[in-house]
């Protein structure tokens, strides 16, 4: 408290944030004392005298970018999560290949990745030979203004490419154009090669070829899983648009339609409805085995994986259309619980909530002024309603999916009643959730660091509780294992006490759209115990709230196995082959510890598996398996089947 008295006014923040933590967390957590400073130096709250003009810096471009990479590409990651910075960087140079496509110029773009470099070529109008180097590494330099030559397209600040550039060991430019060439490469920004244009036989375009650099984003990997979804988005949105990935050919005829035919599981409740109109493309069904909403949206190409006023706009016009057509007043949520949807819209310089735009900010199409909700109720008003006349089998088929929708929410809505006064009992005490101070619902810049770990008993939360990071990691206990919810309705979400406080804490029961945590981590034992729960939790989110998965926010926790260490060093080892690894790096004289559980680690050694160097393994739904026979299979009553395929599936291992 000394230290307290010392600060002058502005240091009172300090004062009042020690005794708030202390009322909720006792006033021995003094470490949280520490992350609020975090936000305000002390040499900015404490008066200094060396506060002058030499304290001012100016960073030039690749600085500012190395500096604070999260302003431009989001997280930065390892390649784990769909979201994570070395995509962000392939998709910003297959950005300027797309925008040169819709000007009509180029049908292909060619992608191939090997090990950690990415090459992307396409066949557009090239980058002007002279203005190649200014275009990856001059800040607010780029096409992209004029709105004449690039009218609707994703970049528009003139600032992915030099991001790439800044954040690549190694980056090459190529321009090709009117039977001349220029090629530039760079290492963290700087050029190391400018060579001389010169004469050049091949089709016109620009290939580009990075290697993102280690000191920035670690032990990285690609996932192919993450980038096919990618590159599928824009073959779904671009028709005529070929692209080639490692081999492999993408390419839609039927736009959304295909997207959504290829996403849904299961089948449909009635023939998709396809909408086009200029700047506005929408498909939708119901499903039969859907809770909630799925939406698949799109702004000029862009995914907005967050949403945005045009995704809003369609929502509410969905639901207005749909009354007026049945001239009945349903209820929102009986109209839209199991809608899958996917909609892309083309909007003259849109504004997006952050430089990854993941999240649409704008609210009126530029060219007309005319707001985007009335755009899009009037188109879909129009379409929606004339179909429905004109194929009295669908409507039919919608109406009593709605109605089917209406009995179940009155049949559980005593049971939420209950559910709802018990969540509100244990809000203020609720000793399974230990929450965060950063939401992902929350418009704050590091919303997307937003985890919480769900684990197994007191125990084994103990370690991740005491080693967190309070701002953005929560953590929610399991009371031994949940209930296998396999052929269940979602009233059993509101019956069981684990299921329902659970949901409570991820706030779903609305959908993913108010989603608190960017990453929803299963965190448990290494042993059959923990497997048996993790299938246990897989099964209930696949059943009850699939787009979380699909969204890419469910991930598994990776922890080591063994400590191998000796009087010098400690090596974490997370199987048998980099414990070998180990013991022969350090020598005979060495120690290993077998892990058998997360509450056996110390606080002081989980801090570093939970930390920037953290392992994730992201649950990944591959197209060619339906949730409802996988669940059915491994979750069902079918044990023979499933002994029959464990036996067939035995694999020794020497440990």
């Amino acid at each position: 408290m000394r230290r307290t008295r010392a600060l002058t006014g502005a240091g009172l923040f300090f004062l009042g944030s020690v005794e708030k933590m202390r009322s909720i967390n006792g006033f021995h957590r003094i470490e949280n004392f520490i992350f609020a400073a975090k936000f305000y130096p002390m040499s900015e709250i404490i008066p200094s005298n060396n506060y002058t003009d030499d304290s001012i810096r100016s960073l030039d471009w690749k600085e500012h970018i190395r500096l604070r990479p999260g302003m431009y590409i989001g997280k930065l990651g390892d390649g784990a999560s769909h979201d994570d910075g070395i995509y962000v960087l392939l998709k910003e140079i297959t950005d300027n290949s797309i925008d040169e496509f819709v000007m009509g110029n180029g049908r292909t773009i060619d992608i191939h990745i090997t090990d950690r470099q990415v090459h992307i070529r396409d066949y557009g109008r090239g980058i002007p030979l002279g203005k190649v180097i200014d275009c990856v590494s001059k800040i607010n330099t780029g096409a992209k203004y004029d709105s004449k030559v690039f009218k609707k397209a994703v970049g528009l600040n003139g600032v992915g490419s030099k991001a790439v550039n800044a954040l690549s060991a190694h980056f090459r430019i190529q321009s090709i154009r009117e039977g001349q060439t220029k090629v530039v490469e760079f290492c963290r920004g700087e050029i190391i090669n400018d060579f001389p244009e010169e004469p050049c036989s091949e089709r016109s375009g620009t290939q580009v070829i990075f290697t993102p650099d280690e000191k920035i984003f670690g032990n990285f990997h690609f996932l192919s899983e993450y980038i096919e979804k990618l590159l599928w988005n824009y073959a779904y949105l671009n028709n005529g648009l070929t692209l080639n990935f490692n081999g492999q050919r993408m390419q839609s005829k039927n736009g959304l339609l295909d997207l959504l035919a290829v996403n849904m599981d299961g089948d449909p409740l009635y023939p998709i409805i396809h909408i086009k109109d200029d700047d506005f493309e929408c498909a939708l069904t119901h499903s039969a085995t859907h809770y909630g909403e799925e939406h698949y949206s799109f702004v000029n190409g862009q995914h907005t994986t967050q949403g945005g006023t045009h995704q809003q706009a369609f929502r509410e016009a969905f639901v207005k259309t749909v009354r007026e057509f049945y001239k009945k007043d349903f209820d929102t949520s009986d109209i839209r619980t199991g809608l899958v949807a996917a909609i892309s819209i083309k909007v003259q310089e849109p504004v997006f909530e952050s430089q990854t735009k993941t999240k649409l900010g704008s609210s009126h199409l530029e060219e007309n002024g005319l707001s985007i909700t009335k755009y899009i109720t009037d188109l879909l008003k129009k379409h929606l309603d004339n179909y429905l006349h004109m194929n009295p089998e669908t409507a039919e088929n919608m109406l009593r999916k709605i109605l089917q929708s209406e009995k179940e929410r009155r049949d559980m809505a005593g049971i939420k009643k209950l559910a709802k006064e018990s969540i509100k009992k244990v809000s203020l005490h609720n000793r399974k959730l230990r929450d965060c101070r950063i939401h992902y619902n929350s418009n704050h810049e590091r919303k997307l660091d937003t985890t919480i770990f769900i684990t197994e008993g007191d125990s084994a939360s103990g370690s991740i509780t005491k080693s967190r990071d309070v701002n953005t990691q929560a953590v929610f206990s399991l009371k031994g294992k949940p209930l296998n919810c396999y052929g269940m309705t979602k009233k059993v979400v509101y019956e069981n006490d684990e299921f329902n406080l659970l949901q409570a804490a991820l706030n779903l029961e609305e959908g993913v759209e108010g989603l608190r945590y960017n990453q929803v981590v299963v965190a448990t034992d290494a042993d059959v115990d923990g497997m048996h729960i993790r299938l246990l939790l897989l099964t209930f989110f696949l059943q009850f709230y699939p787009d979380l998965v699909k969204g890419g926010h469910l991930y598994i926790l990776q922890t080591p196995l063994f400590r191998v260490r000796n009087k010098q060093k400690t090596i974490y080892c997370y199987n048998e082959d980099e414990k070998a690894q180990a013991g022969d790096q350090l020598g005979k004289s060495v120690e290993i510890t077998r892990f058998k559980g997360l509450g056996e680690i110390s606080p002081d050694e989980f801090k570093h598996f939970i930390g920037p160097q953290i392992r994730l393994d992201p649950v990944i739904l591959r197209k060619d398996y339906s949730i409802q026979e996988m669940l059915s299979f491994y979750m069902g009553k079918n044990t023979p089947e499933r002994q029959e395929f464990i036996v067939q599936n035995l694999r020794l291992l020497d440990v």
